[in-house]
This record gives structure tokens, C-alpha cells and sequence, in this order.
């Protein structure tokens, strides 16, 4: 005890306590340093591949939509041989191929649709579809929708039921945008109150897709849920949805919801104006 005291006493500790904190130190920062310049360096060699890779890309959908190349001739292309089995072109690739479909109609849409599909694309967006990670299933839902892939679309609607709000919004346009009113009637049925910026999303998103039948959007109006009839006065005021007028003035002659029945009052003086 008493060469314990003496070693304390005499400051040597201090000088090996030191000694260990700065070696530890210039180690940790050594580590770090290391992580930092492989982080970095991985980076900058995916960035590379990256811009080779939307190169090719770019010149095999050229060939598929303008050279009218066949899928069969596509899929026999030798860049397209050796990389469609890599995860990064395929990110690539699927990229490419869903902002042009936002830029075209018609035939060159189609094509691209068909080789979504052929090329074995679309098992990428469904196993998004499955994550359990929102943002994932998120990224899914929209190239699955923007692909028109129709049978998805029960699936989605299950997934438009969930709590997270993003993922709730991202699920309803999808839903708009595959079925059109089809993609929101089931909301008649929602037990939850739906907020105004899901439905300013979903106003948004039929003015955005252009919904031209609007078959079915009075029947949100019989919903148990005042947020959903809600939506319904607002989207038929909004699109100016005049043939819905009877079923507007059905609502405010018959809602014992002072609320509601001042809203359909409103959208009738509008739609009238």
C-alpha cells in the first residue's frame, strides 16, 4: 500500500496516463483517417462507374426506342450480357428507364414498359415493394406505378393504410395514378382522420395525372369519416366536378355536421359561380 502511495505520489502515473491517452488518441485518429480515405475512395470509383454505366445505358434504350432494336436483340447486347446481373447498373438502368417513361407516350412508353418487364427490372422494384424499410418501399411503390404495373395495385392499397405519413401519401397518388378514382373509393372505409397535406397530395395528384373519369368520387361524400368527405367537397371543387353538383346539395341538405354542411354550401356557390 504504502509503494502504491509512493508511486502516486511521486507523479509517474500522470506521465504514463498520458503517454496512453495520446498513443490511444494518434491510434483512433490513425483508424479514422483510414476509414475516411477508403469511404471516400470507394465514392469517387462509384461515381466513376456510375457515369460508365448511364453511358451504356444510354445507348442500349437509345437503340430499344429510336433504332426499333428488338428486346430479344437487347438482352443479347454484350455490355448488357456482362453488367445486368450488377446491382449498381441495374439502379442504373431501372433510373434511365423510368424518367424517360415520364417523358414519352405512346409506342416508345410501351417499349419501355415491355423491357422493364423482359429484362428482369421489375423483380428489383418488387423486392423493394417488400422492404421493411419505408424509404425502400417508397422508392418501389413509385417505379412500379410509373410502370403501370396494375397488379400491384391491391398491394399498394393495403400499404397506402399505414402510419407513416409519407409512406401513406406515396402509396394514394400510386394508387391515383394506376386506377384513377378506383384508387381512393376504399377510403370511405378509412377509420383514421386523413390530414390536410395528404389531401392537398391527393388533390395534387389527380390534377397531375390528368384523371379525366371522375366515376366514383361522390361515394367519398357518404363516408363515416368527416375527413374523407372532406376530400371529396375539396376534390370536387378543385377538378370543378359540376355533374356532382346533386350529390353536393344531397350532402348539405341532409349532414347534421354543421361543419360539413357549411363546406358543401360553399362548394355549391362556387361550382355555381
Amino acid at each position: 500500500m504504502k509503494e502504491v502511495w509512493e508511486f502516486y505520489k511521486s507523479g509517474v502515473w500522470v506521465k504514463s496516463f498520458l503517454i496512453v491517452s495520446i498513443g490511444v488518441f494518434i491510434a483512433v485518429c490513425f483508424i479514422l483517417y483510414l476509414l475516411i480515405i477508403t469511404s471516400r475512395s470507394r465514392n469517387i470509383k462509384k461515381e466513376r462507374r456510375t457515369i460508365e454505366y448511364e453511358i451504356i445505358t444510354e445507348k442500349i434504350i437509345f437503340a430499344l426506342i429510336f433504332q426499333e432494336t428488338t428486346i430479344a436483340e437487347t438482352k443479347e447486347d454484350i455490355d448488357f450480357k456482362r453488367l445486368i446481373n450488377n446491382t449498381l447498373f441495374r439502379q442504373v438502368m431501372t433510373k434511365s428507364i423510368i424518367n424517360l417513361h415520364k417523358n414519352y407516350e405512346g409506342i416508345y412508353a410501351k417499349r419501355l414498359e415491355q423491357f422493364y418487364k423482359k429484362s428482369g427490372l421489375i423483380k428489383d422494384s418488387f423486392k423493394k415493394l417488400r422492404s421493411s424499410k419505408w424509404e425502400i418501399k417508397c422508392k418501389g411503390i413509385t417505379e412500379l406505378a410509373e410502370m403501370n404495373i396494375t397488379k400491384v395495385f391491391d398491394s399498394i392499397i393495403t400499404i397506402s393504410k399505414a402510419q407513416n405519413k409519407t409512406l401513406k401519401i406515396t402509396a394514394l397518388n400510386a394508387c391515383i395514378k394506376l386506377a384513377g378514382v378506383k384508387g381512393i373509393v376504399h377510403l370511405t372505409e378509412h377509420s383514421y382522420p386523413i390530414d390536410d397535406w395528404t389531401q392537398v397530395n391527393i388533390i395534387n395528384a389527380f390534377k397531375k395525372h390528368d384523371i379525366g373519369d371522375t366515376e366514383g368520387v361522390e361515394f367519398l361524400l357518404e363516408s363515416q369519416n368527416t375527413t374523407v368527405v372532406t376530400l371529396g367537397l375539396k376534390l370536387i371543387r378543385e377538378l370543378k366536378l359540376t355533374q356532382k353538383m346533386p350529390f353536393v346539395a344531397h350532402l348539405a341538405d341532409t349532414t347534421p355536421n354543421a361543419v360539413l354542411k357549411y363546406e358543401a354550401q360553399h362548394v355549391l356557390q362556387t361550382l355555381r359561380a
